[in-house]
């Protein structure tokens, strides 16, 4: 697995700021922008540009606590 693919990322709607909110919070606070695909795409390469820096410093990556919430049937 890839280390960007053990933290969970997604894109939300916020009604208060009028904008979409790009999230990964064991790594990042969030981003924002108009369209949602694009944004998504731009936190994918956040991500990983955080996880390079740690990297390339020799820093352990923190663990990821993180999950998505599955519905239960």
């Amino acid at each position: 697995m890839k280390s960007i693919d053990q933290y969970h990322k997604w894109v939300e709607w916020s009604d208060e700021d009028h904008v979409y909110i790009g999230k990964c919070p064991d790594l990042i606070t969030g981003i924002h922008g108009d369209n949602p695909t694009e944004l998504y795409a731009e936190l994918c390469e956040v991500v990983d540009d955080v996880i390079h820096h740690f990297e390339s410093e020799g820093r352990p990556l923190p663990t990821p606590h993180v999950r998505p919430m599955h519905e239960i049937a």
